[in-house]
């Protein structure tokens, strides 16, 4: 059983929301209720439960600051121009050994450390957390120390995988797992496409297209074989499979996905510059 210290989560949206499932998993303790906060009494009251002490905003306004109060990990769930206000507002009742970790894209870790004294980490999981399947890439501030760093790795591994980076590697990596499942799905989408024009009707195209992705990632991950490798053995010589991969390298995907990603960073750093 993986025991977790106390934690907090300000801002319990989708990925909060996500994160709050992987922590009340039977398989999961941590020490007292988690606290959670969101602005509307509508979203707030569904979470309340025996492990989880839920608040309003518009019921208690000062919910944030009583949030946090003796709490180990303080988790930032809230959008990225939100983050620096509500650090602002918590800031003097912190713990002074509390964790400041958030998942607000394109806040760096020295924004956060210019409001709060404490250690701070930055993460960025991807939305298959919802599932459980979420990779996580997690980067230390200056401050943060090895145990800082190895209880946010426990807290992101309640809902998936984690890969630890420098924090000059996450916007890199976010361009990887954190928009990586917007390309499968689009990828996914497209060949459905084909296969309804090709005369099979949408749940037909559906069973087809989603299972065989899902096969085939399956596939890769217990057989550890690499994926060329896997690609190779499907692909017979002078059959249709090699025909239909020779169309697709001529399009020269690699240089689309540079491209692609080389946006999204782009993108990234903008957001960072405000």
């Amino acid at each position: 059983m993986e025991r977790l210290p106390p934690i907090t989560i300000l801002g319990t949206g989708s990925m909060g929301g996500a994160i709050l499932a992987g922590l009340t998993q039977p398989s999961v303790s941590v020490d007292g209720r988690i606290r959670v906060t969101n602005r509307t009494v509508e979203k707030a009251r569904p979470l309340s439960s025996a492990a989880v002490e839920s608040f309003a905003l518009a019921e208690t306004p000062d919910a944030n600051r009583l949030a946090v109060r003796d709490s180990r990990i303080v988790l930032i769930g809230v959008k990225p121009a939100m983050v620096p206000d509500l650090l602002r507002e918590i800031a003097d009742d912190l713990e002074p050994n509390a964790i400041v970790l958030s998942v607000a894209a394109a806040v760096t870790t020295n924004t956060m450390e210019a409001i709060v004294a404490g250690s701070v980490l930055r993460a960025m999981p991807n939305t298959p957390a919802v599932v459980g399947r979420a990779v996580t890439g997690l980067a230390a501030g200056s401050r943060a120390t090895a145990d800082d760093v190895a209880l946010g790795r426990s807290l992101f591994e309640t809902i998936g995988t984690v890969l630890e980076v420098p924090e000059d590697k996450i916007d890199a990596l976010s361009t990887i797992s954190g928009s990586g499942p917007a390309y499968v799905f689009y990828f996914i989408e497209e060949l459905t496409r084909t296969a309804i024009d090709l005369g099979f009707t949408p749940e037909e195209a559906a069973i087809m297209v989603n299972g065989t992705f899902l096969g085939a990632a399956e596939l890769l991950v217990r057989s550890g074989v690499a994926p060329d490798e896997l690609r190779r053995r499907v692909t017979s010589p002078k059959g249709t499979t090699e025909r239909a991969i020779e169309v697709l390298q001529s399009a020269d995907l690699k240089t689309l996905f540079d491209r692609a990603t080389a946006a999204a960073l782009a993108r990234a750093k903008e957001m960072a510059a405000g």
